[in-house]
């Protein structure tokens, strides 16, 4: 049973070491090599996105945009260290750990295709402290990341929001200890999640869009899961960063020097453990004991992939001639061992925009899970067809 986050209201979090990084670019890292089709391929595999204008030569001669192969907009979040993390990650904390808040996209019109090299430059923005019931007092942190290809030209910008917190006081508080068992879906439950993701897939096929937009309309329903340790490890391992060797830190590495717990901080002399699902801050998404240290119940996901998931659920829905300009996602409760996330959908607003020359609709979006716990909320403004 959780305690009352009362008892620990006098509880601080030291910020001496991150106020002195404000507004400053910070170290990251980048990617060594140009993006291939294969990379590009796994990230849909792992994200269980099917729309083959993304990995089929022949459907995206067909129906792309630029008639050959292109990476969805999601895939951005694999073009940098850390998918955005790092600059909100920025600073020591003693004895914390860190989970997903929130990414912000804006999309400038490059599509990422193979061949591109995508440089990033991090800068950490600020941040905020928040009393929560998950672990008192809680620093939603925030980085920005701008995405340029070998061009030089702006692919896009992103503002990750992390929650920075004291492992002690989420230990303290167990606000998730009522949540450590995971679901039993019953044979009717899982095939009505099956017809669900059948009906999800029928209605983006073809990439036609959805026609005459109004508002109020509902986007079709997409369910995703169940989660398990397999997929966690399928979405981990299309990280391109993940690869040995695959990037330099050219200008240092700021992110392990966040203050983790002595268990969290990857110390391993063992070459072959990689900071990750190995060893190191990451490795709680995959080892039982690590997860419940930080505060966890069970084995989780990671919020990267939930902004992925609901990106290539509005750009499926929006048809090959679309494309997300800006999109806002705030990450409420992570996506837990053995839990189906159901992402829904509802156009809030139909507008022309005269300087594109075409309709930008706003959607609002939710993901929840099995038991309608919020896992996401936020919303979008995608232009419907080109200009």
């Amino acid at each position: 049973m959780a305690n009352n986050p009362d008892t620990i209201e006098d509880e601080k979090l030291d910020t001496s070491d991150v106020d002195k990084y404000i507004g400053q670019r910070v170290a990251g890292g980048q990617l060594k090599e140009p993006i291939n089709i294969t990379d590009i391929r796994r990230w849909m595999m792992a994200l269980d996105y099917y729309n083959p204008i993304h990995f089929e030569e022949h459907a995206a001669t067909e129906r792309a945009s630029t008639g050959r192969i292109i990476a969805p907009q999601s895939f951005a979040a694999n073009c940098c260290v850390g998918h955005g993390s790092i600059p909100a990650i920025t600073g020591n904390i003693p004895g914390s750990h860190v989970v997903f808040g929130g990414d912000e996209w804006w999309f400038y019109g490059p599509h990422i295709e193979p061949g591109d090299k995508i440089h990033t430059t991090p800068r950490f923005a600020g941040y905020k402290i928040s009393n929560t019931k998950f672990a008192g007092p809680v620093m939603f942190s925030h980085g920005d990341t701008v995405y340029r290809n070998q061009r030089d030209e702006l692919v896009c910008k992103q503002r990750c929001t992390m929650g920075r917190y004291r492992v002690d006081l989420a230990q303290k508080l167990g606000f998730y200890d009522d949540a450590a068992e995971a679901p039993v879906f019953s044979e009717d439950q899982l095939a009505e999640f099956k017809r669900l993701k059948g009906q999800w897939l029928a209605a983006g096929a073809g990439g036609s869009g959805p026609g005459e937009v109004r508002p109020g309309d509902l986007l079709p329903t997409r369910p995703i899961g169940p989660h398990s340790a397999v997929t966690f490890t399928k979405e981990y391992s299309s990280l391109l960063y993940n690869a040995w060797g695959g990037h330099n830190y050219e200008d240092g590495y700021l992110g392990a020097e966040a203050g983790w717990i002595p268990e969290m901080t990857a110390e391993n002399d063992d070459p072959t453990m990689q900071v990750g699902q190995d060893d190191g801050p990451a490795s709680a998404h995959t080892d039982i004991n690590k997860a419940k240290l930080i505060g966890l119940p069970r084995l989780y996901g990671y919020g990267s992939s939930m902004g992925a998931w609901t990106l290539d659920y509005l750009a499926y829905w929006a048809g090959d001639g679309a494309f997300i300009r800006h999109a806002k996602f705030d990450y409420r409760s992570p996506t837990f061992e053995g839990d189906i996330a159901i992402i829904t959908g509802e156009v809030q607003d139909v507008k022309y925009e005269p300087l594109v020359g075409a309709d930008i609709v706003t959607v609002k979006i939710l993901m929840a899970n099995q038991d309608d716990v919020v896992l996401t909320s936020g919303y979008a403004q995608i232009q419907l067809s080109s200009a």
